[in-house]
């Protein structure tokens, strides 16, 4: 059968004779009081799944990402997708043809935990096309490699009054972003679950200081960030491997990152699974001194000999 997912894209299901998968296993689920549940992205553990694929009918999903240039991504289920938090991280994907390293992209609505939407791409990398669904075991990559330095866009709209930024190429699980105009103190922006971060007050003109701080600790300070919606603004940052580093934003800003000739090589990054386990890659750009980490407000501890990340409050 075909069913259609409003606004981004059509999903492509098996029409039966699918095996029946076992041991679907699902993110930890926190539960309220209430009996509601939280969700939790996908965890460093393996863990088995089912994967089916479906064609991007907009130019974005739910993450408000460009699409990755090797058309590798994945929509999750809304415990998984976590309310955005998942967006822009990395799965390791295996399937009866071997494996392949996507981007959380999208959401899916449909999906329940365990059950991956994968581009046709990734799907054919890792099984038949014509089988429509197929067995999977997959994991969230710790300090994956990214194809180009952060990325700062300020989304339509946004003025000194209302400050909404999109961060990419961060490669891990975000935790915090805080900003800062100026010479004024940092205010610390709340994550929508289209992948935006907000200060409803605004964060000054600018141009801005943005302080971001992923799930293990790791943290970039970028700066020269300028009230510019619309904008893909390039850093020559970047967070993984254990690296606190501050960069400004290049001179040359261009609607899109383009992938740098190494990205290639960048691919076989290492899924070690303490974060300390790998190199920060070098800054290009860089022109700002080395700043002190800081750990992120108001999150959960982060059990680094796991390497699992911490799952959003709720």
């Amino acid at each position: 059968m075909t069913a259609h997912r409003p606004r981004f894209s059509v999903r492509w299901l098996a029409a039966g004779g699918a095996a029946v998968l076992a041991g679907i296993l699902g993110v930890a689920m926190l539960l309220h009081d209430s009996g509601a549940a939280c969700a939790a992205p996908p965890g460093t553990t393996q863990k088995t799944g089912k994967a089916t694929f479906y064609d991007l009918a907009g130019t974005s999903g739910n993450c408000s990402l460009e699409v990755p240039a090797d058309d590798l991504y994945v929509a999750l289920g809304p415990e998984q997708y976590s309310k955005g938090a998942s967006c822009g991280a990395y799965l390791d994907v295996t399937g009866p043809k071997g494996k392949v390293r996507v981007k959380v992209f999208d959401s899916c609505p449909e999906c329940p935990a365990g059950h991956l939407d994968l581009s046709r791409t990734a799907f054919k990398k890792i099984g038949n096309e014509i089988d429509g669904i197929i067995p999977i075991k997959y994991k969230l990559v710790t300090n994956p490699a990214t194809p180009a330095p952060i990325t700062v866009r300020i989304k339509e709209g946004a003025s000194r009054y209302w400050f909404a930024a999109r961060i990419d190429n961060h490669a891990n699980l975000l935790a915090s972003v805080k900003v800062a105009s100026g010479s004024s103190s940092f205010r610390t922006a709340s994550r929508t679950d289209y992948n935006y971060w907000l200060i409803d007050a605004g964060a000054g003109p600018g141009p801005y200081k943005i302080k971001i701080t992923d799930v293990y600790g790791n943290t970039a300070t970028v700066t020269g960030v300028k009230m510019s919606p619309g904008t893909v603004q390039k850093t020559g940052a970047r967070i993984t491997g254990g690296s606190t580093t501050a960069a400004t934003i290049e001179k040359a800003k261009t609607p899109t990152a383009k992938a740098s000739s190494s990205a290639a090589a960048k691919a076989k990054a290492s899924t070690a699974p303490s974060p300390s386990a790998t190199t920060a890659a070098p800054l290009t750009e860089s022109t700002a001194a080395a700043t002190t980490s800081d750990a992120p407000a108001n999150q959960p501890a982060v059990d680094l000999a796991a390497a699992e990340p911490a799952a959003p409050a709720c």
